[in-house]
C-alpha cells in the first residue's frame, strides 16, 4: 500500500491508525473538533443518584450508549447514617425530693433563729438568790421606756419625750407549763402596791427604778413563790421595729382616742397601725377611764395581734418578711445570761400560744385600783385570789386559772 502523501497544512498532524485500540476494525475513530478552554470553569460533582440536568445522555454510533472504561464505574461508599442524640430528662426521684424538703424544713427555721439570736443583747438580770425551782418555765417581760439608740427625729415620732430615766411600762409572767396546759400570760400593774427588798412598800415599777433587772426579779419572785427563770425586755423603739417588720396590726378603736401624751389622734373602728401608732396605743392610760387597767389589757391584745401575724405562714414562708422580722426581734429584745438559742424559740413559742384561743390572757386579780399610799395611788392585789393564781402556777396547773381569769 502506498505511503499516505504528507499533509502540508499550517496545523500539525497526527496519524490515526485505522484500527484504533479497543474499537472495531475497519471503523476509524471520529475525530473531535477541538473545544476552546473556558475561563474560570469549575466543574462541580455530582452526586450519585442524582438526575442529570443538561439533557439526554449522548448516544455512541449506532444509538448505542458509549461504552464504560474496561476498569467499570467506581464502586459508590454507601452514605453513613447521620448519628442522633435523644436527651431524656431524668425524672427525680421521690427521695431526693424527700430529702430535700427535709434539709429545707430544718435549714430554714435554724436560719431564722441564728439570725435573731446574733441581734440579741444581754443583761446581768437574774439574782444569786431565787426560789426553789418551779415546773414549767417562767419568763418575766418588762417593756421599758428606754430610749437608747434613739435620736431626736425618732424620740419626736414615737413621742417618748427626752425623759431619759429608765421605767417599766410594761409588766408580765409568761408560763409556759410542762404540764401540757394552756400557756398563761399574766398582766402586772406597773402601780401594784408591794413589798420591795431592802426598799419597804412602793409600787412595783420603782424596784426596776431602784436596783434595774436584778431586783425587779427579786421583787416578783418572793411576792409570788415562783422562780423566775428568764428575763425579757423591750424598749421603745424595739417595740415599734417589730410592729413595722410584720407590716403592721389591725386593732380595733372601741372610741376615739385623742392623747398627747403618746401622740395618739384615732378614730373609733378596726385600722392598720404601724410602729409609732401602735406604740402609743400601748401606752397611752391618762386619757383611758380605766387607767392602767385599761392599758396592761391592751398590750396583751397588741401582743396578740403582732404573734398572730408574726407567726402566720404568709410571714414565715416569704424570706422577704421573715428575715427582716427575725432581725428586727432580735435586735429589740434583751435576754437574762443565762438564755439560749433554745430559750429564745421557748418564748417565741410560749407567746404564741399565749396569744391563741387555747391561751389564758389575764390580770393579776385586783382588790381596789386606787389605793392612797405615800407613794400616791396605787392598784391594790385581791390577796386572796391573787395567792390563788400563783400556787396554780407553782404547781404548773393552769387550767385552774382559767376561773381566776374570767
Amino acid at each position: 500500500m502506498p505511503a499516505d502523501p504528507p499533509y502540508r497544512d499550517d496545523q500539525p498532524t497526527r496519524r490515526i491508525p485505522r484500527t484504533p485500540p479497543g474499537g472495531r476494525p475497519g471503523v476509524p475513530r471520529r475525530l473531535e473538533a477541538p473545544v476552546p478552554p473556558l475561563e474560570e470553569t469549575r466543574v462541580m460533582p455530582r452526586a450519585a443518584g442524582t438526575p442529570r440536568l443538561d439533557g439526554p445522555r449522548p448516544q455512541g454510533r449506532g444509538g448505542h450508549p458509549p461504552q464504560p472504561p474496561a476498569h467499570g464505574p467506581a464502586p459508590q461508599r454507601p452514605a453513613r447514617p447521620v448519628a442522633t442524640t435523644v436527651r431524656r430528662r431524668r425524672r427525680p426521684r421521690p427521695g431526693r425530693l424527700l430529702l430535700l424538703l427535709a434539709v429545707l424544713l430544718v435549714a430554714y427555721p435554724v436560719a431564722l433563729g441564728a439570725t435573731a439570736w446574733a441581734k440579741v443583747t444581754e443583761v446581768s438580770a437574774l439574782p444569786a438568790a431565787s426560789p426553789a425551782d418551779t415546773p414549767g418555765t417562767t419568763f418575766l417581760v418588762v417593756g421599758s421606756d428606754s430610749r437608747a439608740g434613739l435620736d431626736e427625729a425618732q424620740r419626736q415620732e414615737l413621742s417618748t419625750g427626752n425623759d431619759e430615766g429608765h421605767r417599766t411600762d410594761t409588766i408580765m409572767l409568761l408560763h409556759v407549763p410542762d404540764s401540757g396546759g394552756p400557756t398563761a400570760l399574766i398582766s402586772i400593774p406597773r402601780d401594784s402596791y408591794v413589798p420591795i427588798p431592802g426598799h419597804g412598800r412602793n409600787k412595783i415599777n420603782s424596784s426596776f427604778s431602784i436596783g434595774g433587772p436584778q431586783l425587779l426579779v427579786q421583787t416578783v419572785e418572793e411576792v409570788s413563790g415562783l422562780r423566775v427563770d428568764h428575763y425579757v425586755e423591750t424598749g421603745f423603739g424595739g417595740f415599734a421595729r417589730i410592729v413595722d417588720a410584720v407590716g403592721g396590726v389591725d386593732m380595733c378603736v372601741p372610741s376615739p382616742v385623742r392623747d398627747e401624751r403618746a401622740g395618739l389622734d384615732l378614730a373609733a373602728g378596726c385600722q392598720t397601725m404601724d410602729g409609732p401608732t401602735a406604740l402609743g396605743f400601748a401606752r397611752y392610760r391618762y386619757s383611758d377611764p380605766l387607767g392602767d387597767l385599761g392599758r396592761v389589757q391592751r398590750q396583751r391584745e397588741l401582743l396578740a395581734a403582732i404573734m398572730a401575724k408574726g407567726a402566720s405562714p404568709a410571714t414565715l414562708a416569704n424570706p422577704l418578711r421573715a428575715v427582716p422580722l427575725a432581725s428586727a426581734g432580735g435586735s429589740a429584745l434583751v435576754l437574762d445570761e443565762r438564755a439560749t438559742p433554745w430559750t429564745l424559740l421557748t418564748f417565741a413559742r410560749g407567746m404564741r400560744a399565749a396569744a391563741s384561743t387555747a391561751g389564758i390572757s389575764m390580770t393579776v386579780p385586783i382588790g381596789d385600783p386606787a389605793l392612797r399610799t405615800p407613794a400616791g395611788t396605787a392598784v391594790k392585789w385581791d390577796t386572796e385570789r391573787a395567792v390563788a393564781m400563783f400556787e396554780a402556777l407553782k404547781a404548773d396547773d393552769t387550767e385552774q386559772l382559767r376561773a381566776l381569769a374570767g
